[in-house]
């Protein structure tokens, strides 16, 4: 698909998003400050105090023992290098341990109101390849290529709308397709629903 194509689709699925997902406007994710988002973005990544007290707290996230030294290194760090504040900016956020691009665009966007790129979570990842808009399976790339074909206005936004989506409708064993507002748009869909 020509890239002059794949940015009218992108045009089209906002529009098509916005009558879909009237209310997104941020993370799924429960915080009431920066720190809290931080650590529930941690937690929240499907990635391989007192750490063992951490471990049987975080146990049912998954991963729980590297979740965990992940918190207690950041939090040191927070303390000994940021005077205990979360950082304001992606090299530093980045500089944090377990803090990748992703969580730091989740931390920045939602935290501060700062866009300095597009959260790729799994979901992001799986739509943006369905949906044509990257072929890249690198989030980094695929970040990159979504970057390219939208308005910086709407990185959030379209990070936000694909989760969205990803979380109702275009699942990843098994998207509904008869039901999706861009199966006209998806180069995916014909394949989905003839399985």
């Amino acid at each position: 698909m020509s890239r002059v194509k794949v940015e009218e689709n992108v045009v089209e699925i906002f529009r098509l998003f916005r009558v879909s997902f009237p209310n997104v406007k941020g993370t799924y994710l429960n915080y009431g400050t920066p720190l809290e988002l931080l650590v529930a973005t941690i937690l929240s990544a499907q990635c391989t105090a007192e750490i063992r007290g951490l471990e049987e707290k975080i146990r049912p996230t998954g991963f729980y023992r590297r979740k965990a030294q992940f918190i207690k290194q950041t939090s040191k760090a927070l303390v000994e290098r940021f005077n205990s504040e979360v950082p304001r900016t992606m090299e530093e956020l980045t500089g944090l341990e377990g803090v990748a691009r992703k969580t730091a665009n989740i931390v920045l966007s939602n935290a501060y109101g700062i866009v300095e790129g597009i959260a790729v979570d799994t979901h992001v990842l799986r739509l943006s390849r369905r949906l044509g808009l990257t072929e890249s399976k690198v989030r980094e790339k695929v970040e990159e290529d979504l970057m390219k074909i939208t308005p910086r206005e709407r990185w959030f936004e379209l990070s936000n709308l694909l989760i969205a989506h990803g979380r109702t409708v275009c699942l990843a064993r098994k998207p509904k397709c008869a039901e999706c507002v861009l199966a006209t748009l998806c180069p995916s869909a014909f394949t989905f629903t003839q399985t």
